[in-house]
This record gives C-alpha cells, sequence and structure tokens, in this order.
C-alpha cells in the first residue's frame, strides 16, 4: 500500500489545507494511544462530516492506502494505532450533541463528543446515560462505540452496546449507510448497529450515534466496605448479588492500587487494608436505603472491618476520583505497565483473585488488580521494567497463564478494552478456528480491498 504527497493533495482538496498535515510533529502526535507502541501516519486528515470520509475512503480504494479512525486516542489495546502508516482520520471536529429528546428518551451525536460532555448534557435534562468508562473525562462516544465500553455502572445497567440504538456509518468503501432505529422495537433486516459497535473501526467509521437514555435516578448513594483479606472481599461481592440486589456499581481494590491511588491523591484512604470495595445503589429513596441496609448487613456478617456511608457529594466524587486514579498512579510500582482486563462470573471472582496471587508470589512481579467486581471484570496490571529480559519474560508467561485460566473459568480475555494489536495473538484462545475464518470473511465483505484500520484484530 502506498500514500503519497500527490495523494495528500487531492485529500486537501476535499477537506481543506487548514485540516489536514503531513508535518512531522502532527504525525507523531497521533501515531501513539494509551499502549507503549507507536506507528506513525503518512498524514493526519479532520474531517467535518461523513461526505469527508466517504471522499477519504474512496480515494485509499484508488490508491491502496491504509486508513485508521481515531477518537482520543485513550484506547488501552492499540485500536487507533496506524499500524501500517497511510493516514489517521481525526475524528475531533465531528464533536456536536446534535439533539437530546426528552420525551423519547434518546440522544444524537457525532462521535468525537466527550463521554462526560455527553453525561454532563443529559442529565442537564433529567436523564441519565450509563455507560462511564474511567476515561470519561477525555474518551469519545464514538470510541467508546468502536470497543463497546463498560464501566462501573454495567453491572446493573450493561454497557455501550445496549445503549446504540442506531448509527451513521460510512463503509471501507466509501457508501454512507444508517443502521438502527429510533424506536424500542425494530427488527427489519440483520442488526448492523451492533455489528459495528465493538468492531474496533475495522468494518466502517462512525459518524453519528443514536443513544438510548434512561430517566436520572431519583438517589444515588454510595459506600466504602474494608475488608482484610480480599478473598473475603471477592466473596462478600457474590454474596450481595445472591441476596437479590443489583447495586449500580460495585468497584473492588486491592492493598496494591489501594496504596497507590492514597500516593496520588491523598484522600485518606485505608493502606493497610487488603482489599476494599466501594459499592453505589441508586433508585428511590425508599429504594436505596432499603438497598444499603441490606449491603451493610451483608457485609458485616462476613466480616468487614469497616463499613462507611459517603455522607454527601463530595465525599461521593472524592471516593470515584480514587478510583478513577488507580491506573495513572500504577507507574509508582515500576516504569512500564501490561495492562489487561478479563472477566470471569461473579461467582469466579474469589478463584481469579487467589490465581492472581499467585502468579504474583511465584514470578516475583508486582501485580495489582481493581475493577467491576460486580460484573467479574478485573483489571490486571502488571508493574516491570521491561528492559529487564527475565521479567519481561515472566510477565508474557503470567499473561498467558492467567488467560488460560480466565478461559477455564468460563471467562473472556477482554472485557471492554476491546483487541486492537496487544490481544490480537490471543484471540485463537477464546475464539474456534471456524468463527475466526466466518469473522475473516465478514471483514473481507466490508472492507474487500483491506484498507480500514488493518493489522488490528484478525491479523
Amino acid at each position: 500500500m502506498a500514500f503519497s504527497h500527490q495523494v495528500f493533495k487531492k485529500i486537501e482538496a476535499i477537506v481543506g489545507r487548514a485540516n489536514c498535515s503531513e508535518a512531522r510533529e502532527e504525525r507523531l502526535c497521533y501515531g501513539y494511544d494509551n499502549t507503549p507502541e507507536a506507528f506513525y501516519p503518512d498524514a493526519v486528515v479532520f474531517p467535518k462530516n461523513a461526505r469527508d470520509v466517504s471522499s477519504v475512503l474512496q480515494l485509499a480504494n484508488q490508491y491502496q492506502f491504509p486508513v485508521t479512525p481515531r477518537g482520543a486516542g485513550s484506547g488501552m489495546t492499540g485500536g487507533a494505532l496506524p499500524v501500517w502508516g497511510g493516514v489517521v482520520l481525526a475524528m475531533a471536529r465531528l464533536n456536536r450533541i446534535i439533539r437530546i429528546d426528552v420525551d423519547n428518551l434518546i440522544a444524537v451525536a457525532e462521535p468525537g463528543v466527550i463521554t462526560g460532555d455527553l453525561h454532563r448534557a443529559v442529565l442537564k435534562e433529567g436523564l441519565f446515560y450509563p455507560p462511564d468508562p474511567a476515561s470519561s473525562d477525555f474518551c469519545t462516544i464514538g470510541g467508546n462505540a468502536a470497543e463497546c465500553a463498560g464501566g462501573p455502572k454495567a453491572v446493573k445497567y450493561g454497557v455501550t452496546r445496549d445503549y446504540v440504538m442506531g448509527l451513521e456509518v460510512v463503509l471501507p468503501t466509501g457508501e454512507i449507510i444508517q443502521t438502527g432505529v429510533e424506536t424500542a422495537k425494530g427488527v427489519v433486516g440483520y442488526d448492523l448497529t451492533r455489528l459495528m459497535v465493538g468492531s474496533e473501526g475495522t468494518l466502517g467509521v462512525i459518524t453519528r450515534l443514536t443513544l438510548r437514555l434512561l430517566p436520572k435516578p431519583e438517589v444515588v448513594k454510595t459506600a466504602t466496605a474494608v475488608f482484610d483479606q480480599m478473598e473475603t472481599a471477592a466473596e462478600t461481592v457474590s454474596e450481595i448479588i445472591r441476596q437479590g440486589i443489583v447495586p449500580r456499581a460495585i468497584e473492588y481494590m486491592d492493598n496494591a492500587s489501594i496504596r497507590c491511588a492514597e500516593s496520588h491523591i491523598h484522600a485518606g484512604l485505608p493502606l493497610d487494608a487488603e482489599a476494599m470495595l466501594i459499592i453505589e445503589v441508586d433508585g428511590s429513596a425508599g429504594e436505596t436505603a432499603h438497598s444499603m441496609q441490606k449491603i451493610e448487613t451483608v457485609c458485616r456478617a462476613a466480616g468487614v472491618r469497616e463499613f462507611k456511608s459517603a455522607a454527601n457529594a463530595d465525599e461521593t466524587a472524592g471516593l470515584w476520583k480514587a478510583r478513577k486514579a488507580v491506573s495513572p498512579a500504577l507507574f509508582a510500582y515500576g516504569p512500564d505497565k501490561i495492562n489487561e482486563d478479563i472477566v470471569v462470573p461473579r461467582s469466579k471472582i474469589p478463584d481469579i483473585v487467589k490465581k492472581i496471587k499467585e502468579l504474583s508470589l511465584r514470578t516475583g512481579l508486582t501485580m495489582v488488580s481493581f475493577g467491576h467486581a460486580g460484573d467479574g471484570n478485573i483489571h490486571f496490571n502488571i508493574m516491570l521494567d521491561k528492559q529487564n529480559p527475565e521479567a519481561l519474560q515472566k510477565a508474557h508467561a503470567a499473561v498467558n497463564e492467567l488467560f488460560d485460566y480466565t478461559l477455564s473459568l468460563s471467562g473472556t480475555i477482554s472485557g471492554e478494552h476491546g483487541i486492537g494489536t496487544s490481544k490480537s495473538p490471543y484471540m485463537a484462545k477464546e475464539i474456534s478456528p471456524e468463527s475466526l475464518a466466518l469473522m475473516r470473511r465478514i471483514k473481507s465483505a466490508f472492507d474487500p480491498a483491506g484498507i480500514l484500520n488493518p493489522g488490528k484484530m484478525l491479523v
């Protein structure tokens, strides 16, 4: 595949000189994401609408150069990396919330809208958009859809795919299509919307989204439960669900992540605790009070060291700030990080916690786990110096072993981070050869020239 200055001039004619660049510094800025890898594109293009995207993709088919769509570049698995060079389509200019329909509980937005901005906009209308990834202050709705992002509230409310009702998508060959509906029901034809959500920009470029909204909950209550043993905390999560309580979030932090967050934001977290749960319930005033009382009873029966309800909104915000601080603060434990997210059935959380502990002891590597315990989604991090060959070899072997163990528990090797470049070597562990072959046929049908986001997933 080739890209030339002559092709760049054709792109310039489409989007305007101010909205594309071949400058080295611009290309460097769009060659990396939240992984350690970097691949530099030949050019960066900032389309304004679906027509711009369509015209660039038509050129890509004509001149056979790769195109990589990109949101905020906050992805954890390399989904936005321009592995084969070519053009990065930076979607930041498509950043409008087009409408919020309070009668039909939908929002229509462009992919460059910051997720946190959408949260705040719908809250002003008394509505609620549940998907809430840790990066919501800077990640984009389009990137969330491409990766099928989740977040803490997934245990009760589901993930991004459960809120995307319809899409405007530019296919790799340049056609602009509409998928889905604006109604609660719709079963005409194949569900192309669900196929696109989670496809990591390999089947099309999303240029508009129709999103389902919910009424804003009347009351939200938040509490922390501190435990002296990680296994006890994990078993408590399962017991809460067994009691018929579905919190809107149950997050857990192990000792290493507690220490890390505390060193970063000084929130007064219990540094000697083996585990801490952040538990949140919502609903009417009566429902939330009753649910929180039942949760406290379960925690105390399990031997919780301390159970404390947040007194006000500031305390609640401080708890979530601590939880969201964990990932960026982990570098206190080492210069490099291997960041994985796995999911197991909730009842298997104690098993996976024990496995991580055993791997850490056996390898001598620092392993930190935290995440969405309510739906079994564990963020597993190994902190190390990648310049140490022995440590790196041990880390890769540990990841491989953990993935095998996760699958043996009927889990999955990626809950919300996607596959991208970093997890593609492991796909065959979970997906059968027959299913992988079908996925490749689907990719070929959408993208016969193989120009859209190559080098991802099905490599």
